[in-house]
């Protein structure tokens, strides 16, 4: 009988990113690149364990942007477009290393993964990879979550609550079209909690949320048990913590297991390092290097001077450190089990990308690691919170604390110097969007579509990636333009909506271009008396 459980939770998200108005898109690689590197492996390392009748359980969340992108036939062909092309370099680069044996076994092992990455998503799925997600999830493999529509960072609308509420609802209706199901957790975006925002989940069905450790931790009354057992708010909605110890020994590219020296080099890839002229057909057609996932080196150290990667030594470590990883928990349970009284859970969330994309042997670790859990000690076994909650609904009671998963905790990331100047636009076209759907109770025609489309386009200015990137300084001027670009499109429908004088050629223009949410009721957006609610509401 096991001691205690893990709760192993992954994030699937991505911004909302599909150009339709240009042949190619260099931010639609993020999307390629994770399918590639993490999505489909994961796939593949789930359906094996599943396949080899391994007992566990998982939690995944898949954001609306990603599912939304992942179903998209544009993206699809696109990718496929993409894959094609790894592969046709991956083939050149078996024929280009022929002598170099230490690089060829490499590239034969990149030519080989594209073949399957390729098989697996047209001919295993049918380019629709969330069918397998949603295969697991039906097995009881899998606990399928979701988060706000776009990602919107939840205690930065706390003036217009109600745009929180559009965030939720219009995100389970797309979770509930595409899988079938109503989630019973959700993932609130980047962890950030504001206390009120669990009634609104409350009334949308949802029994439990994920906060960062300090959010669970100074919570009012303080919690007994720390972020080891769950605690309840007001609402009746369960908040888990995350653990800071399961977390850092993942995360931390320093501190953590991604940064082994035996591990891949995610900087050093061919599409920045061989000759042009060579490498030319593979990258954007306005000769803009990008990366190609094929990398041939190891960490090697803390210098600039590379080794060349070794599968086998890789493969290894990652056993080794799943080892670890699964002591290290046991010896945790075992402790707090005698301290209190009853089994803890450690809740371990992570972003699904780092899994294969950051961390290329992140999928593998993962395999070893549930194998491990299932057949090599009985302390600790995984769980899903759902699961959890259903054995243990007797939980205290107590309010978390305005917290994320951010730099510093709190809401600095997102509401800072680089980014601040966006907060006045959303807010007045939160206001108008209020007041539009107050106005038209019952549109129709033309009008009904612009309306609609106004609130796609105000959900999509809301995106917390938008500010992030702005913050971290990587692609600043793409986030800057989809900020403006979709506040622009939002104002001028909301004045042609005004004043009777719709545009429908642009608005059928925008209309293929943020194509998000075709089932979307712009009537989400009329206030109702519970969005004014600002702390603990009682059960």
């Amino acid at each position: 009988m096991e001691q205690g459980y893990l709760a192993i939770v992954l994030h699937a998200h991505l911004p909302y990113v599909r150009h339709p108005e240009f042949p190619e898109f260099l931010e639609e690689l993020w999307l390629f690149e994770a399918i590639t590197e993490s999505y489909v492996p994961l796939l593949k390392a789930l359906n094996r364990l599943a396949g080899d009748g391994v007992d566990f359980r998982l939690t995944i969340s898949f954001s609306p942007t990603l599912i939304s992108m992942l179903r998209d036939p544009l993206l699809q062909e696109r990718y496929v477009r993409h894959l094609d092309k790894l592969v046709e370099l991956a083939e050149r680069e078996v024929d280009r290393t022929r002598w170099l044996p230490e690089f060829n076994e490499n590239a034969r092992m990149y030519r080989d993964r594209f073949y399957e990455v390729r098989d697996i998503y047209e001919n295993q799925y049918g380019r629709d990879i969330l069918t397998g997600f949603k295969r697991l999830a039906r097995l009881g493999k899998l606990e399928l979550i979701t988060t706000g529509a776009t990602h919107g960072y939840f205690p930065l609308m706390e003036l217009h609550r109600t745009c929180v509420r559009a965030q939720v609802e219009v995100a389970l209706d797309l979770f509930e079209k595409t899988f079938d199901m109503r989630p019973s957790g959700f993932w609130l975006p980047e962890c950030g909690y504001n206390p009120g925002d669990d009634q609104i989940l409350k009334q949308n069905g949802i029994k439990y949320f994920f906060t960062d450790a300090h959010g669970v931790l100074f919570a009012s009354p303080r919690p007994r048990y720390g972020v080891y057992a769950p605690i309840y708010c007001p609402s009746g909605v369960a908040a888990f913590g995350r653990d800071m110890e399961s977390s850092k020994q993942v995360w931390s590219a320093r501190e953590g297991y991604p940064g082994d020296f035996d591990y891949r080099e995610f900087y050093r890839d061919i599409g920045y390092e061989l000759d042009y002229d060579y490498i030319r057909p593979y990258i954007l057609s306005d000769g803009t290097r990008i990366s190609t996932g094929i990398k041939y080196y190891r960490i090697t150290g803390k210098t600039d001077k590379k080794e060349p990667y070794r599968r086998d030594w890789a493969l290894n470590k990652a056993a080794i450190h799943a080892g670890n990883f699964m002591f290290n928990r046991e010896k945790q349970v075992e402790y707090l089990a005698s301290v209190m009284g009853k089994k803890p859970i450690v809740v371990a969330p992570y972003d699904a990308e780092l899994f294969g994309h950051w961390w290329f042997e992140g999928p593998e670790w993962l395999d070893f690691l549930v194998r491990k859990i299932a057949y090599d000690q009985k302390t600790i076994r995984l769980i899903t919170c759902g699961e959890y909650l259903a054995l243990n609904p007797r939980n205290q009671v107590s309010l978390p604390s305005l917290s994320s998963w951010g730099y510093k905790g709190y809401n600095e990331v997102w509401l800072e110097g680089s980014n601040d100047w966006i907060y006045r636009h959303l807010h007045k076209a939160a206001e108008r969007m209020m007041e539009l759907a107050r106005s038209f109770p019952s549109a129709s025609g033309l009008t009904v579509r612009a309306l609609n489309q106004a609130a796609r386009e105000l959900l999509l200015a809301q995106s917390s990636d938008w500010a992030f990137i702005m913050k971290t300084g990587t692609v600043v001027s793409y986030a800057v333009k989809r900020v403006k670009d979709h506040i622009g499109r939002f104002t001028k429908l909301y004045h042609d909506i005004k004043a009777n004088s719709i545009d429908e050629s642009w608005l059928g223009e925008i209309e293929r271009r943020d194509n998000i949410f075709p089932d979307i009721d712009y009537r989400v957006y009329c206030p109702v008396e519970s969005d004014n609610v600002t702390g603990a509401v009682a059960v």
